[in-house]
């Protein structure tokens, strides 16, 4: 399942982006962010790799509920989040952490905040397929200017790894190129610009 949510009709002036690719991979996440008047504590953790769409979907959760966010929590002092988790116990305004991991994973030294962790809800974006990779790749590029020659797509999905950070990082390097050498993107650019190999797709 990979689709384009549908948004609130004022979505476009709550954040710098205006769709959100929602798949298997993300869409209990989702559901959970979207009923958040239902969490059993006033706060969740949001977990999800780089790339992955995570701060988007932070994003449409402030729409939703007018909460708070705390982005890259795990670089965030850990004092901060614990006067944030108890900011929202008490005012009944929820909070978001968006982190790489839950703990234990995520090593969190200040006991009051991890005895807090523990008792929030979790929910992950999980690894991405190739459907969801080809998706978010063509919307990078569609949001880039840049329109890939037929049959670009499917072969760096079919040759990059599997994730969302290998898949901004190709669109990144074949934009790069693209300008440098004012040219189309195309299967020789990509070729060129990410070292792939010469097989699996007619170029002519």
């Amino acid at each position: 399942m990979t689709r384009q949510i549908t948004l609130p009709f004022d979505w476009k002036s709550a954040s710098d982006e205006s769709d959100f690719i929602l798949s298997d991979a993300n869409a209990e996440a989702v559901r959970h962010l979207e009923h958040w008047a239902l969490w059993p504590v006033r706060a969740s953790l949001l977990v999800g790799p780089p790339k992955s769409g995570r701060s988007h979907l932070a994003r449409m959760f402030t729409h939703w509920s007018r909460g708070t966010v705390i982005d890259d929590a795990g670089r965030v002092d850990e004092q901060e989040i614990f006067h944030a988790w108890n900011a929202a116990h008490s005012s009944g305004k929820p909070l978001l952490i968006v982190a790489d991991a839950a703990p234990p994973a995520w090593d969190i030294k200040l006991p009051d905040l991890a005895s807090r962790l523990k008792a929030t809800p979790v929910v992950t974006i999980g690894a991405p397929d190739e459907a969801l990779l080809a998706a978010v790749m063509t919307k990078q590029f569609h949001d880039r200017g840049l329109q890939p020659s037929p049959g670009v797509i499917d072969y760096l999905i079919a040759r990059l790894e599997r994730s969302f950070a290998a898949v901004f990082e190709a669109v990144t390097r074949l934009d790069a190129q693209s300008l440098a050498e004012h040219r189309k993107v195309t299967i020789p650019l990509a070729r060129k610009a990410l070292g792939l190999d010469q097989t699996f797709i007619d170029e002519s």
